[in-house]
């Protein structure tokens, strides 16, 4: 359990096993975190591919050990936490390629919005539920994977996306039975492995330089609302109830 890494061939893979549903904890992020970039900084390192073991690939973060610690002690690590490991993956200085199975996430969404290359299973679905848990955020990382409209509407309603959907707008490069899902990672990792590293290295930089969107500050800036509707006391509510139920709050 927990996070876990293995080099092999120039190709560092981060495993995420955090069962029942790979909701990580605060101290889960951090060390995503620090595994991510651990691994761009390594020389022998030429692609990072980042996956999970279990059901789901992320079910963002951890609620219940929100909702177990008294004052905002919780939500500030775990803020910080959930920037680090976007960060980190963002920043890393190989490409990271994603491979998603089942559920990805709140959280989940802002590992995968920020990677390089996402390949998932055809039963992958994304989504962003934060506004059913009284809170904001990863809208800056699932803007990179659905037009703007279609964005809001999701962000709105909670809705969820099919992996297959994706492929139409290009965020995912291609979907695959979930028993192949491992292999099409490697296989798109490979293919970056066998370039020179150098030149890699520099492509991400570039590209990153270009972006047109500063994800880092983008990211912050929702936190902040989150923090807001924190100290008003909403978001308690909605986490609240859904530690009790599993379901949303009613509309008040």
């Amino acid at each position: 359990m927990g996070i876990t890494s293995v080099t092999e061939d120039g190709i560092h893979v981060v495993t995420m096993d955090f069962p029942p549903v790979n909701a990580l904890p605060v101290a889960g992020w951090k060390d995503l975190a620090e595994a991510v970039t651990e691994a761009g900084r390594a020389e022998g390192v030429r692609v990072v591919v980042l996956r999970a073991e279990g059901r789901g690939f992320n079910a963002g973060v951890d609620i219940k050990e929100l909702q177990q610690k008294p004052g905002f002690d919780a939500l500030l690590e775990v803020n910080r936490g959930c920037y680090a490991a976007f960060k980190a993956i963002y920043e890393c200085a190989v490409p990271v390629v994603a491979a998603v199975q089942g559920f990805c996430l709140g959280g989940g969404v802002g590992l995968v919005g920020n990677s390089d290359t996402i390949v998932a299973s055809e039963d992958a679905y994304f989504g962003v539920p934060e506004v059913d848990r009284g809170a904001l955020g990863a809208a800056t990382h699932l803007s990179r994977m659905v037009p703007q409209h279609l964005l809001r509407t999701l962000y709105y309603t909670g809705r969820t996306i099919p992996a297959r959907q994706l492929v139409g707008y290009g965020s995912v490069l291609e979907v695959v039975p979930r028993e192949q899902l491992d292999e099409a990672a490697l296989t798109v990792a490979r293919e970056i492995a066998a370039k020179d590293t150098a030149v890699v290295r520099a492509a991400k930089e570039a590209l990153n330089g270009i972006d047109p969107v500063d994800v880092n500050r983008s990211y912050r800036f929702e936190q902040g609302f989150t923090f807001e509707l924190s100290l008003s006391g909403v978001a308690d509510r909605h986490r609240d109830a859904f530690v009790a139920t599993g379901k949303p709050l009613a509309a008040g």
